[in-house]
């Protein structure tokens, strides 16, 4: 059912580092503020956890207290189609959030996968499909839970299309569908203007993934700043000019009847997290009041 998705921010909102809020605090936060999401960012760590065992079960102990559902975003320094030694020690930091994302009780570990350099954009996705098979084996028999979770990305130049984030979901065992709308917005140069634009990307994963994977999808959304290469910055819903318009979005969680967690990204993180909320509860409603009129009729 629609009204079952999550929302919530990428990373610890301003407000709550004002207030000198423990990392443990932000579950309990966020739900006092309507929400029951949140994606911890480790994504300038190395080839070990950059935080404590203890404190990543006691933020997993206090998500499950709230009823908040956990994420990470993993390390931006990550090419899995790069040079040996680039991608061994990518393997590693993926490994490093895999082992903390297990710790708090994370149900992805989100990463971009790479870029395609110099090399035809095909081989350089059979490398990444092809180390990721790799890592997956590494983290089922390390016996940590977490699934992978490549994302769809913004910039020509970055393996992670839309077919492209579906085969690895298709190929690679213990992966996540997660879709960036904004980064596919904008790769794709303002490609959604209208909710039809988005609906063909929703019937594609249905067709080739199955509607259990799109029911369940995980989310980024941010409006996006882009160039003729792609992403170029976030910004906020309210900022005019910039797409995709999230209730889009919103249309498609009700007519699909999906469930999906969707973490907002825009530079007003838990802010524009609420304003989505309210946006998918407005449509939903709006349905409802159509559904009672066809019947009446």
């Amino acid at each position: 059912m629609s009204e079952n998705t999550r929302f919530g921010p990428a990373g610890v909102p301003p407000t709550f580092r004002l207030i000198g809020a423990k990392l443990s605090d932000v579950p309990r936060l966020l739900q006092e503020e309507g929400l029951d999401a949140f994606e911890y960012q480790a994504v300038r760590w190395g080839a070990k956890p950059q935080i404590k065992q203890a404190e990543a079960e006691k933020l997993g102990e206090s998500a499950k207290k709230n009823d908040v559902k956990l994420s990470m975003h993993g390390s931006y320094f990550i090419n899995l189609s790069g040079k040996k030694e680039v991608v061994e020690a990518s393997k590693e930091r993926l490994i490093a959030a895999a082992t903390a994302a297990d710790w708090m009780g994370a149900y992805v570990m989100v990463f971009h996968p790479g870029f395609y350099g110099k090399v035809e954009k095909d081989f350089a996705f059979k490398n990444c499909v092809n180390v990721l098979k790799e890592i997956s084996l590494e983290i089922k028999n390390r016996g940590l839970k977490v699934k992978l979770g490549p994302e769809t990305m913004g910039r020509k130049f970055q393996v992670g299309s839309i077919d492209e984030i579906i085969a690895i979901n298709q190929q690679v065992e213990g992966t996540q569908l997660v879709i960036d709308w904004g980064h596919l917005h904008a790769r794709n140069l303002g490609g959604f203007r209208k909710v039809e634009d988005m609906r063909v990307i929703a019937e594609k994963v249905e067709k080739e993934l199955g509607i259990d994977a799109l029911r369940s999808m995980h989310c980024h959304f941010s409006a996006i700043e882009f160039t003729s290469q792609g992403e170029k910055r976030h910004r906020t819903l309210d900022e005019k000019g910039y797409g995709p318009d999230f209730s889009f979005l919103a249309q498609l969680i009700v007519e699909f009847g999906l469930h999906p967690t969707i973490i907002c990204e825009t530079p007003i993180l838990d802010i524009d997290a609420k304003k989505m909320k309210e946006i998918l509860k407005e449509t939903y409603t709006i349905k409802q009041e159509e559904r009672k009129t066809l019947s009446v009729k």
